[in-house]
């Protein structure tokens, strides 16, 4: 089965990805099954997509019944749930916002930056329009969001010319000598993901935060990747204590479906016409959005959130000090975590052989072994995901 599915997939679908090809067939929360009733231990819900594990039956409940009323009317008419969701996020974030739903991340950030520079055009004598961003960021795959993008590696001249006005530094205290008189936004990540799953010093945060305000500057916080109690609160941003102007969602908000959403304090930077979405913040996915909500604050408030984060870090903590031959540093926050490799081979082995002994994990940066579990991920599977990945390292070593 296998084979045909590698054979269809090859002939059919464009080949974007480096695909394992492996057939899964269904899960349950952070387990996973293959078409050979193989189990895996999934450390990474999809890239931090599936909060509330895999077939979660509320939120599949809650899909069932608003797919057999109404899945997509468009946005010229009024949608309930979507307008209830943005309620939501308003008291959830602590934010005195208006929300505009998309249906990814990269189309989050695009917004932002439309957000960003209306505010430049209309703010100020002289139109502002550049964004500063960092090195090691990543903030999507459109024409313009892999421009804002910090990685080189990002900017082939296969899709030039890109949109000009980015710039990119590669840590926070240089972004203050590189805003000008033609700055609107800078645009970060908390906890740069693909760059490494590397966290920022609070302090420095909270100065950048107040320096740009100062200035009138907006700080877009790009919390697709560490939005919706991936770090532990909802919102990196509450965990660092920042106001941002625009703060954009997506990934776990959906818990599987796909939604992005864009929060701002410039509640009527827009006017109609300016922005739109023909799919985003339908009916659907607002509904199977505003269920995990349901499910993640109650897992929060219930403490059970707190203690599952403890529980993972210290059991990724004994992984880390019994392997030091194979890492070098243990990073990230909340349920956003990362075991630094000593180099990008060695971090390639890690994730085949874990594949192999039953372990999904994934790779960030140039050697970061992310793990970025469930947020409802069990005590049982967090320990039989461990035991197996640590099984994988103590064959690397006795190889």
């Amino acid at each position: 089965m296998n084979e045909q599915l590698e054979q269809l997939d090859k002939e059919y679908v464009l080949h974007t990805y480096a695909r394992n090809y492996v057939n899964f067939k269904k899960g349950i929360n952070a387990t996973l099954f293959d078409d050979n009733n193989k189990d895996y231990i999934d450390f990474t819900s999809g890239i931090a997509v599936c909060s509330v594990g895999h077939g979660n039956k509320r939120v599949a409940d809650k899909i069932y019944e608003q797919i057999l009323n109404i899945t997509h009317i468009s946005n010229l008419y009024a949608i309930e749930p979507q307008a209830k969701l943005a309620k939501r996020l308003k008291e959830l974030s602590g934010y005195n916002i208006r929300t505009f739903f998309s249906n990814s991340g990269a189309e989050a950030n695009e917004c932002a930056i439309k957000i960003a520079r209306k505010y430049g055009e209309t703010n100020f004598e002289k139109k502002r329009y550049k964004v500063i961003t960092l090195t090691h960021s990543f903030h999507g795959r459109t024409i313009t969001t892999v421009k804002a993008t910090g990685q080189s590696s990002m900017h082939t001249p296969n899709f030039a010319p890109y949109p000009e006005g980015f710039s990119y530094y590669n840590y926070i205290n240089d972004i203050y000598n590189a805003i000008d008189d033609e700055t609107a936004a800078v645009m970060i990540e908390l906890v740069q993901g693909e760059g490494g799953v590397q966290p920022f010093d609070k302090q420095e945060i909270q100065e950048l935060a107040k320096f740009l305000k100062e200035n009138k500057i907006l700080l877009i916080i790009d919390e697709v990747q560490t939005g919706v109690y991936r770090t532990g609160e909802f919102l990196a941003s509450n965990l660092y204590e920042i106001q941002p102007d625009i703060v954009t969602l997506a990934k776990g908000l959906g818990g599987g479906v796909p939604i992005g959403a864009i929060m701002t304090t410039h509640k009527d930077i827009f006017n109609p016409g300016d922005h739109g979405s023909t799919f985003g913040g339908n009916y659907l996915v607002t509904s199977a959005a505003l269920e995990v909500l349901d499910i993640l604050e109650e897992i929060k408030d219930s403490g059970a959130l707190d203690e599952t984060i403890i529980y993972f870090n210290k059991k990724l903590n004994e992984i880390y000090e019994n392997n030091k031959e194979l890492f070098t540093n243990n990073v990230g926050l909340g349920l956003m975590r990362g075991l630094r490799a000593k180099d990008a081979d060695t971090l390639a082995l890690i994730i085949k052989t874990a594949f192999e002994e039953g372990i999904l994990v994934l790779k960030a940066g140039k050697n970061t072994l992310r793990l970025l579990p469930a947020l409802t991920i069990s005590k049982n599977e967090m320990d039989e995901g461990f035991k197996r990945l640590e099984r994988a390292l103590n064959k690397i070593k006795k190889s």
